[in-house]
């Protein structure tokens, strides 16, 4: 290509090896992903006993994991099918920004989420007239205005750069520091303010998300041992969330940071983190949620034209 062109369009040059072996993988995991969240969204809106806030929540988070997924996960699978995978400049800036937001999205919304377990433990006499309906529909529009702004500077910075060649991105898909470096300009700016929004997003909400639980912690401190277990067992889903969330976004930095780790490992990296928690979030929650599960037996044996036990359980958050 000549320096003198401008770019019109990016090749993905990541997972060039194995495709029809990475394409299958990575195909199931969409499946899973899609299946599983799917199943949490459809319960919540369908079941009359998954009404509570936590259950608004994890709709949210469902579906955000749904949206973070499928902007980057079929235009990959897509590519591994072709010869070369060329991507034109605007649906790579398009997909940078979305995932970029979704992945905010998500931790925003993991930090409302841990807020509503801080309530629901230290203030439980006034867990109802505190989590409002109102005060949801604020929290979660709040956690998805957030994901879309705060990446807005780093996205607004990209767009005007000129990218006279080489127009290959060493990456699965258009992740932004793979993009910027291939501009023929100076691009520290860019690098300063993305890496700020990310500290700022992943330390921030990791330091509310933090707050709640030392508070939460400060609470059980004082109770008694089957208080204790049913606190737990209350924030235990969300906390197990939490840590592979974080642990994996620490990995990626890691990755990216330390000089010895290859291209093709920041990839994978890269890839695991991008499906970890979306792919875990349904099979922990249900795995660990007496409700949901019950929710699915009542949904499944619904359709399947058998009637669902009469007893009556006590309502437990897991």
């Amino acid at each position: 290509m000549n320096v003198s062109d401008s770019v019109t369009f990016f090749v993905i040059e990541g997972l060039q090896e194995k495709k029809m072996l990475m394409f299958s993988i990575f195909l199931i995991v969409y499946i899973m992903v899609l299946c599983g969240n799917s199943m949490i969204i459809y319960l919540v809106r369908t079941d009359p006993k998954l009404k509570s806030p936590m259950y608004f929540f994890l709709h949210n988070l469902s579906f955000s994991d749904i949206v973070y997924t499928t902007v980057t996960i079929p235009n990959m699978l897509s590519g591994l099918l072709k010869e070369e995978h060329a991507i034109s400049r605007s649906g790579c800036l398009l997909q940078m920004y979305f995932f970029l937001s979704m992945a905010v999205t998500g931790r925003s919304i993991l930090t409302v989420m841990a807020y509503d377990r801080y309530v629901a433990v230290c203030n439980p006499l006034r867990y109802a007239a505190i989590m409002t309906k109102k005060l949801c529909i604020l929290l979660v529009v709040a956690a998805w205005f957030f994901g879309f702004v705060i990446v807005l500077p780093a996205l607004s910075l990209a767009v005007p750069l000129p990218f006279c060649g080489p127009n290959r991105v060493q990456h699965v898909f258009c992740d932004h520091s793979s993009v910027v470096r291939l501009a023929c300009a100076n691009t520290t700016v860019n690098g300063v303010v993305s890496l700020s929004a990310a500290m700022f997003v992943l330390i921030g909400t990791f330091c509310l998300i933090l707050t709640s639980y030392i508070s939460i912690g400060k609470a059980v401190h004082g109770m008694g041992r089957a208080e204790r277990i049913k606190a737990f067992a209350t924030c235990a889903s969300h906390m197990i969330v939490v840590c592979i969330s974080y642990v994996s976004a620490a990995c990626v930095y890691i990755s990216y940071r330390v000089a010895t780790f290859s291209p093709d490992a920041r990839m994978i990296v890269a890839v695991l983190y991008s499906v970890l928690t979306p792919l875990l979030n349904p099979i922990i929650y249900s795995l660990r949620n007496k409700e949901l599960r019950e929710a699915l037996t009542r949904a499944l044996c619904k359709h399947a034209g058998k009637p669902t036990s009469n007893r009556k359980t006590i309502p437990s958050v897991s």
